[in-house]
């Protein structure tokens, strides 16, 4: 299998790295906006480089995967689609619903495929999670309190191009909480503050949030995300039923320090960022999109996945400006 990788920064790079491992990928093509960061990462892994996208798509590929800066990903989805291009992409597709919507069109137009990058969904907690909700083992679920918090913010730079934080960061419970409970959400309320650093002021955005969902069959979620949790990379889900409670990311690298006098210490090595915590997660979802391509499995994660969990991520921002409860569409 040929594949081609467009976007070699810190996630591309990653992703490379797995594809040049795989065991189905005979070939590499690599192809950035920087034509010489993506010739180092292309020899450091004894892949090809391209000079720019054009020349990656006339290689004869067999799949294409989007690792590029956010707003470039649904016209890369389109020029995928029409090339007639099996396409992973990385999270979001646009970040917005209009933008998200013409990629979608274009794939389905083309008739071909598209998996999103939420990782979470090949996490081993995670799934250990949702067969145990699933199964009802945990009996009626009333409860989700689902926590990511960043150790530190990301550039400046970064702020206005990343849609905010609920698009960015916290998109990524809302998905996992659709796709552990099976349900969906239909009431949102959600704030944020900007009493951190200066530059989410600037950059009209929050450094932390909160948001409480409904779901439909009356489940409550509460979601916090910060991008300030100096103690280190916190990734938790807690789902709390009539007959059993469970936690994914509870470890002994989960950077949680017990209060009580004989609870457990601070950890030796805390989690420092997403790729350490999720590497084995980031693997199986690129295993699953070779063997999507290969036509070995069903597709993991489309684009209408990525939609859903971009409509809760709109409706807790329309929250946090107008103070006011959101429903979302279809809810009834």
């Amino acid at each position: 299998m040929r594949i081609g990788l467009i976007g070699t920064g810190r996630i591309g790079s990653f992703h490379a790295g797995v594809l040049a491992r795989h065991p189905e990928v005979e070939s590499l093509v690599l192809a950035d906006a920087d034509a010489v960061r993506a010739a180092g990462v292309a020899g450091a892994l004894g892949a090809e480089a391209a000079p720019d996208v054009d020349a990656l798509l006339g290689h004869a590929l067999d799949a294409v995967v989007i690792a590029s800066a956010t707003a470039a990903h649904a016209e890369l989805i389109a020029r995928a689609a029409r090339a007639g291009l099996p396409a992973f992409c990385e999270k979001p597709i646009a970040l917005d619903v209009p933008g998200t919507l013409r990629a979608l069109d274009a794939v389905a137009e083309a008739g071909t495929v598209l998996q999103l990058g939420f990782m979470r969904r090949f996490d081993a907690g995670y799934r250990a999670a949702r067969e145990a909700v699933r199964s009802g083992r945990l009996g009626r679920l009333h409860t989700v309190r689902a926590v990511t918090s960043d150790p530190e913010p990301p550039p400046a730079a970064y702020l206005p191009l990343s849609g905010g934080l609920f698009r960015d960061c916290l998109v990524h419970d809302f998905d996992v909480v659709r796709w552990v409970t099976g349900r969906e959400v239909v009431e949102v309320y959600a704030t944020g503050s900007d009493a951190g650093p200066a530059m989410f002021r600037e950059a009209g955005d929050v450094d932390t949030a909160a948001a409480v969902l409904t779901l439909d069959d009356g489940t409550l979620v509460t979601a916090t995300a910060t991008r300030c949790n100096g103690a280190g990379y916190d990734v938790r889900m807690e789902l709390a039923g009539e007959r059993d409670q469970i936690v994914v990311g509870l470890d002994d690298r989960t950077p949680l320090t017990s209060a009580e006098p004989q609870g457990p210490p601070a950890p030796d090595k805390p989690w420092p960022g997403f790729l350490e915590r999720f590497a084995p997660a980031y693997e199986a979802e690129l295993d699953a999109f070779v063997r999507l391509v290969r036509g070995e499995a069903p597709n993991p994660c489309d684009g209408r996945e990525a939609l859903a969990a971009l409509r809760i991520a709109e409706a807790c921002e329309r929250s946090r400006r107008e103070r006011v409860p959101v429903r979302l569409m279809g809810a009834g």
